[in-house]
């Protein structure tokens, strides 16, 4: 059998690893939700349990963020999401773009992580707002794809092509869960993955 070699150190690979990145998840909440017209709401709920579901079977530091819960103009985190980040803090706001909020943004650095999965919705504001401030400051932004929606196809769409010219580069749920993982030597994680690739035997 071949063997690979050694692991790459994780805190500075080029490569997502679980040492070297920090997920972010902002406004999946029942309003926006149900205003996304970009791909079906239903699968993109599961999209947002399923990347919830890889930061925890990886360990990874998560960094949760609604708008105008506290005002009362706004609901609270979707049922299915807040389940799996239950034991997280969740950061409120007023401000559209999270990175204009100081907890939130304190939270975002006290991960001391360079690297950041990010998904939110809208994808042509709450998302694209914080990815483009966080770019400008250094940060390497991860969107993932296949886990955002806009207001429009157009709208959705515009807003990635926005922030990918800024320097983003886009994922999949999927394509993450892979990056991560990387070794099937790595075998304390390997049933995780397997958990959260599979649905009913199919993968997702």
């Amino acid at each position: 059998m071949s063997s690979t070699t050694p692991i790459r150190d994780p805190k500075n690979d080029h490569l997502l690893s679980p040492e070297n990145v920090a997920l972010i998840i902002i406004d999946y909440q029942p309003i926006q939700v149900s205003s996304i017209k970009s791909m079906d709401q239903t699968y993109l709920t599961e999209q947002i349990v399923r990347l919830a579901k890889t930061a925890k079977v990886y360990n990874i530091p998560v960094i949760l963020s609604t708008v105008n819960v506290q005002t009362g103009r706004n609901q609270d985190t979707i049922a299915p999401l807040k389940e799996v980040l239950a034991e997280n803090a969740s950061y409120d706001r007023t401000s559209i773009n999270a990175w204009e909020d100081k907890e939130f943004y304190e939270a975002v650095k006290a991960t001391r992580r360079k690297k950041l999965i990010m998904a939110a919705l809208w994808t042509e504001a709450c998302l694209a707002f914080p990815a483009l401030d966080a770019l400008k400051e250094g940060f390497e932004v991860f969107p993932v794809a296949d886990a955002v929606g806009g207001t429009s196809p157009e709208a959705h769409n515009i807003a990635l092509r926005r922030i990918e010219q800024a320097g983003a580069q886009l994922i999949s749920v999927n394509q993450l869960l892979c990056e991560l993982q990387r070794d099937w030597n790595r075998e304390e994680t390997v049933h995780g993955f397997f958990q959260v690739l599979f649905k009913d035997g199919k993968i997702h």
